[in-house]
Parts: structure tokens; C-alpha cells; sequence
């Protein structure tokens, strides 16, 4: 368990060594976050001993109890970074409860979603889309309790009906959020697809939610979309921006992608899902490989602004 930073003083700066033994971590998993996240010495000269501030200190003895929290090491860093460290403890103090609330609901969720309870689903997560939107509550609740039920299929060898049953609730509370947009913020509509043969599409459910939720009118095609029908839409709604979705990367195929027709103006195609990251499709100022749920729609934004 951490030690309190509180004995470092302002002016004191300390080695990776002590640090690790304040925080109770190996010295090279401080490297690591240093590495990797860019939580470290905020003085380090290159060639020289790292030494830490009781700022840098501070900020790690966050990152460290949101961890332990549940907050994954990477989201546990980008919240102890962005800390302003004027009243710094009440807010990590927040922050951690914040995350023992999320570990408590995602786990409430697990157990009724083994019971079969949908009523109670239901419930929960429209209150959590109610206080903190569509993409949060996919972040920080579903995708987490996804990760519990395919956990458990991989443990016990069983469980694809409660897969099957959660990802249909999950449809039905996300299309809620994908009814008529008043005045939305752009006139062509945004086209949403899963590429031919592409059954997965749960995420690009969310992304239409989210962008419904940011008033973005999209149009959406779902799961296993003919290479036919796609160029139809694209043909007769001309959208700014196209978002491809493939889960698995014998479904990424590049040709989709390149017997689509030409359009003016040229729309941006953004690209979604694991499935495209082992594929051959070269990125271009039009071709765009997204990053998670966030970056698309910022890809999308920034398409509509053009």
C-alpha cells in the first residue's frame, strides 16, 4: 500500500529507489510508466540520475491508488496528469471513489446480467447514459462488464447464451438513442457499415449512439454490409465521412475499401475495429485508421468542419 507523500518536502527530490519503496513498487515499474505514460521525474535530464519532486511523487501516489481502485494503469495516469495539485488529495479522494462506484456497478451488472435480470440492466444503464452520456458509460460500465462476461466464458467453457442475451439488451437501450435528431449539425448524413461478412456490430452501435448523442445524423447500415449496398448509399446520400467497421481481420479486406465509388466532394473513410490493424489497407489523408471509440468520433467532427 502507498505511504503518504505528505513527509516529502516542497524543494526535497528523491531516487526511483526511494520513490519505490514510498509507493510500494519495483523501481522498474516506475521506468515503465515513465515510458509508457509519461508519468516520471518532470525535471529529467537525458544522462542523468532521475530524481523525483514531491509533485512527481504526488502524482504517482495518485496513479497508484487509482489503480488499485480498478482504474486500468494507462486511464489511472492520464487522471493523476491532468491533476492540479492545489487540493490535490480531496481530488484523488474523488477519483477513487468515483472508481470503487464504477468497479461496484459494473459488478452489480455482472451479477444480474448471470441471473438474466434484464429489467435491472435496463435500469442501470440507461441512468448511467442519463448522468454521463452514451461514450462514457460504454467506456467505464459496458465495455468493463463485457470484459467480466467473456472472462467467464473463457473460464468455465459455457456462457454464449449470456453473451447472446446481454449484447441484445445491450441493442435495445442503445437504438433508444438513435431516434429523429432535431436540427442535427450536418447536412448529409454520416455513413456508418460493417464490412461484408462482419457480424460484430455492437461498437458501431455505439458509435451511431454517440454521435446521435452530439447531434450527428448518421446513417446506419449495421452488420454484413454487401459491398453493393454500401456503394448505393454512398452514391445517392454522399456523405462527409464513412466509418468501415471490421472485428475480424479476415474481413478486413482492402478490397472493400477500394471498389467503392468516387464521390465529390471526396468523403473522409475512417476505419474501425481490431480486424483492420493486421490488414494492408494504406493509410491516406482520406483513408484514416481510428483509435478507439473517442478518436473516431473526433475524426468524424473534424470531417464535418472541413
Amino acid at each position: 500500500m502507498a505511504r503518504s507523500v505528505s513527509t516529502v518536502e516542497a524543494d526535497e527530490s528523491l531516487t526511483v529507489a526511494a520513490v519505490a519503496r514510498r509507493l510500494g513498487v519495483a523501481p522498474a515499474t516506475l521506468r515503465t510508466w515513465d515510458r509508457r505514460y509519461g508519468i516520471g521525474p518532470t525535471n529529467h535530464d537525458s544522462g542523468t540520475h532521475r530524481r523525483y519532486s514531491a509533485s512527481d511523487v504526488t502524482r504517482l501516489s495518485a496513479m497508484v491508488r487509482l489503480i488499485v481502485a480498478g482504474v486500468t494503469p494507462k486511464d489511472a495516469a492520464i487522471k493523476a496528469l491532468g491533476l492540479n495539485l492545489q487540493g490535490a488529495q480531496n481530488k484523488v479522494e474523488k477519483l477513487i471513489q468515483k472508481s470503487e462506484d464504477q468497479c461496484d456497478l459494473v459488478s452489480l451488472l455482472f451479477k444480474s446480467t448471470l441471473k438474466f435480470d434484464q429489467g435491472k440492466i435496463e435500469k442501470i444503464i440507461r441512468k448511467s447514459i442519463s448522468d454521463i452520456g452514451v461514450e462514457q458509460t460504454w467506456v467505464e460500465v459496458i465495455s468493463p462488464l463485457l470484459v467480466l462476461v467473456g472472462d467467464e466464458w473463457v473460464r468455465t467453457g459455457t456462457g454464449i447464451e449470456i453473451e447472446h442475451f446481454l449484447s441484445e439488451v445491450l441493442r435495445k437501450i442503445l437504438s433508444e438513442n438513435l431516434g429523429t435528431i432535431s436540427r442535427p449539425k450536418n447536412s448529409r448524413p454520416v455513413l456508418l457499415a460493417c464490412v461484408e461478412n462482419e457480424m460484430h456490430s455492437l461498437a458501431l452501435l455505439v458509435l451511431a449512439a454517440v454521435l446521435a448523442e452530439a447531434r450527428i445524423e448518421c446513417i446506419f447500415l449495421g452488420a454484413r454490409t454487401p459491398q453493393s449496398a454500401l456503394n448505393q448509399v454512398i452514391i445517392k446520400s454522399a456523405p462527409p465521412a464513412i466509418f468501415l467497421w471490421a472485428q475480424l481481420s479476415e474481413n478486413a479486406d482492402h478490397k472493400y475499401v477500394k471498389s467503392m465509388p468516387s464521390i465529390r466532394p471526396a468523403p473522409r473513410v475512417l476505419l474501425g475495429g481490431p480486424g483492420w490493424k493486421t490488414s494492408k489497407v494504406a493509410a491516406s489523408n482520406k483513408l484514416v485508421m481510428t483509435e478507439g471509440l473517442r478518436d473516431a468520433r473526433e475524426q468524424i467532427i473534424e470531417a464535418l468542419a472541413v
